[in-house]
């Protein structure tokens, strides 16, 4: 059931005049109505306005773009990065231009639909992947690249990534949205960039939204020097407009308060994971606020107890159900302790 609503949705969310819990989304440090983060951002907001629709290739440039590009790669561990206005276009660019005959696209399960650029359906299993990959490189010399999310939600690739180790990667390039990790896993909110950089993979390029784990709206792509700069050479690079400098300045500036969320987001990971009794009622990843689930009674049961949680088809309507309970950074202990009660009195 759809709810519409006039406020962003924080920690609490009313519906039809009665408040509840809200825990779902993606703000999972809760920034987007953190006062100290606002006035961060709106202080930027009066120092660079409200949009820049330049080309980054305009004879008159913003410093902040290259010093938030310099601060992602580094937290990160890559070479290079570029930063775009949403983490869908990244992963688009990305797709379009790779999209060339001298490689062959393949795409893991549960791959977003951001990095699709031809028509072509996920195989089902990282075993049937594997196979067509070693049959794609006996009978071809063009480059395999793998597309696929690091956090797909049924704990398949991140943390450990064992399905995708089976891959003859040294022969593959991949492509890896990060959206669901950027800022949220990793040192320091780095990401899986470094965690996979460690595999022997032909080429590594991460892409994703900033705005889930860093509260801005915004897409960055990391990856080897010469693979960036080869991206900002293009003209989908050229003629798209950037994210907002404000977006950006903010990105940079609020170091401490990532810092500050992500350890209270970790500390309502380990309380709610250490006392939930059903665990096998979820699929999670260790680290990670989203516990994914099937039974759409529970979110009805939830709903029923003034909790609202994610649950709707995704990405468009003829797609499964998508349900999960959502921990972020601005929830109190009370919250995490009202739906362990709920979910752990359940027969």
């Amino acid at each position: 059931m759809s709810h519409y609503i006039d406020t962003f949705p924080g920690r609490k969310i009313k519906l039809n005049g009665v408040s509840h819990l809200y825990f779902g989304g993606t703000s999972y440090l809760g920034l987007q109505t953190d006062d100290d983060f606002q006035n961060l951002f709106i202080n930027n907001i009066n120092k660079y306005g409200t949009n820049y629709g330049a080309s980054r290739k305009s004879n008159i440039r913003l410093r902040v773009f290259d010093e938030a590009e310099s601060y992602l790669a580094n937290l990160v561990g890559s070479e290079g990065c570029i930063t775009l206005s949403s983490g869908y276009l990244a992963g688009q660019f990305l797709a379009q231009a790779l999209n060339t005959k001298q490689h062959h696209f393949f795409y893991a399960p549960n791959t977003h639909s951001a990095l699709y650029q031809t028509i072509k359906k996920p195989y089902t299993t990282f075993a049937a992947l594997n196979i067509a990959i070693h049959e794609h490189l006996a009978s071809s010399k063009t480059t395999p690249i793998v597309f696929l999310d690091s956090i797909d939600f049924s704990g398949c690739n991140y943390p450990n990534f064992e399905a995708l180790k089976v891959l003859p990667l040294e022969d593959v390039i991949l492509v890896v949205d990060d959206s669901h990790g950027l800022g949220i896993v990793g040192e320091n909110g780095g990401g899986v960039y470094s965690i996979l950089s460690k595999l022997k993979i032909k080429e590594l390029i991460v892409c994703g939204s900033l705005g889930k784990g860093f509260g801005v709206q915004a897409g960055a792509i990391f990856g080897t020097g010469e693979r960036i700069h080869s991206l900002t050479e293009t003209s989908f690079y050229g003629g798209a407009s950037p994210a907002t400098p404000a977006a950006m300045a903010t990105l940079v500036e609020a170091d401490i308060i990532y810092d500050i969320k992500r350890k209270r987001l970790q500390r309502n990971i380990d309380h709610f994971s250490r006392h939930l009794k059903k665990r096998k009622t979820f699929h999670f990843m260790k680290g990670h606020p989203a516990y994914t689930f099937s039974d759409v009674q529970l979110t009805e049961y939830l709903e029923a107890n003034r909790i609202i949680v994610t649950s709707f088809p995704y990405p468009d309507e003829s797609a499964p159900l998508m349900s999960r309970i959502v921990l972020s950074a601005a929830h109190k202990k009370k919250d995490i302790e009202h739906v362990l009660h709920c979910i752990n009195i359940l027969p």
